[in-house]
């Protein structure tokens, strides 16, 4: 971290990664899996995909919430909160914390969402047209607020702090990320657990195939026949603690956290804008007091859409006027897991570091050559590496974008 960044508050660490995916349930399960190119993404089963001409997702299978959960029953929330908490509490045991210790200090829960509770209001809506107004379920009404998703977290580990859900769509597990940075390194709060969830549902999965934005077989990021998403589900969660507190315990460290920048541009619904995504990253930049020519690697928003990726690819461009380090997407495995996207990209951007890897743009075949020359995709299988600082994408509908910044832990 640069003087400049240090002097403004307290050096910020992740010493603990939570995951539910559909690569796995832990974060060794899911980096193991990004690691080796493989593919979470299958039949629909959340839904009845009837009527669909794309038929797939990346849905978590197997995941069975009471044998994760232990401080609150999972048949108060819904999906997306059981998610979230079971997410939040692997990463407490990851970090070697003793939740009471948590539970006694001043942790924050900060979650990114884009449909909050989804699978709940999708019941909700079905009782409503079938049966009318008075029909509705009062116990799963009071399940259908999205702030819930952090409230599940903070009531799971029993935290006192901030709990927030931030609701900036696919961008908003950076978004959490950011916010929980600052709880932490300003002093407001003494850790946080930071992230995103989602799940799986049919109101998205319809939008984006009335876009025309669903992928046929897989999503292919960066691919010269790359032609859309696969909607998927899922939850990671990181724990940030001050750094003098992560070696007063003698906590294994991941990552530290450098920065980040967000930009709104409101330009357009869906489309993205590149101008102020590259503006996005050059505030992220400045926060962390880094250049360009620091970063190794860059984990893409990379949806695998024609619109996406060309205009990504040209922010990075605009930014990276030496060449842009290797990008990649993990969207090719996961599929798109919305307001768990970047959660999942910060969790995999850490990992990287840890571990000395750079993760795949698995489903890859062709780089578009209409994306430039020298554009290192890192195809197929992770591939080792040294990073030393990584840069996590995150873009949302409607201009809201966000990229944070992780660095190589040296003291």
């Amino acid at each position: 971290m640069s003087d400049e960044a240090s002097a403004t508050g307290r050096r910020v660490v992740v010493t603990g990664l939570g995951a539910v995916s559909s690569l796995g349930l832990g974060a060794r399960a899911l980096t193991a899996a990004i690691r080796a190119g493989r593919s979470g993404i299958g039949p629909i089963g959340q839904f009845d995909a009837t009527g669909f001409d794309r038929v797939l997702a990346g849905e978590v299978r197997g995941f069975h919430a009471e044998m994760h959960l232990r401080g609150t029953d999972p048949t108060q929330w819904g999906r997306s909160g059981r998610f979230a908490a079971a997410a939040a509490r692997m990463a407490v045991a990851d970090a070697g914390l003793n939740p009471a210790a948590l539970s006694a200090a001043n942790t924050a829960s900060c979650f990114g969402t884009t449909n909050g509770e989804s699978q709940v209001l999708e019941e909700l809506t079905r009782q409503w047209v079938d049966d009318g107004l008075a029909a509705l379920d009062p116990v799963l009404a009071g399940q259908a607020d999205a702030g819930r998703i952090a409230a599940a977290v903070s009531a799971e580990l029993d935290l006192s702090g901030e709990s927030i859900t931030l609701g900036t769509a696919c961008a908003a597990g950076n978004y959490a990320i950011g916010y929980g940075y600052d709880l932490v390194r300003t002093g407001e709060a003494d850790a946080a657990l930071c992230g995103g969830a989602d799940a799986s549902n049919r109101a998205t999965h319809a939008g984006f195939h009335r876009l025309g934005a669903l992928a046929a077989d897989v999503p292919r990021p960066f691919d010269e026949h790359r032609d859309g998403i696969v909607t998927a589900e899922g939850s990671a969660a990181l724990l940030l603690e001050p750094l003098d507190t992560a070696l007063a315990r003698g906590a294994r460290i991941y990552a530290e956290v450098l920065g980040y920048g967000m930009t709104c541009d409101a330009s357009h619904m869906t489309n993205p804008d590149a101008a102020s995504i590259a503006e996005c990253i050059r505030r992220a930049h400045r926060h962390a007091g880094i250049k360009p020519g620091d970063v190794d690697y860059i984990c893409a928003h990379g949806t695998g859409t024609k619109a996406n990726d060309s205009t990504e690819t040209a922010a990075v461009r605009e930014v990276f006027t030496d060449g842009p380090p290797p990008i990649s997407s993990i969207k090719s495995m996961l599929g798109h897991t919305m307001g768990a996207a970047a959660g999942f990209g910060a969790l995999v951007c850490c990992a990287a570091l840890s571990e000395g890897f750079l993760p795949p743009s698995a489903t890859l075949r062709q780089v578009d050559p209409a994306l430039g020359p020298g554009l290192d995709c890192v195809q197929g299988r992770g591939r080792d590496a040294r990073p030393r600082i990584v840069q996590n994408h995150g873009f949302a509908f409607g201009g809201n974008n966000a990229v944070t910044i992780f660095g190589e832990f040296t003291v």
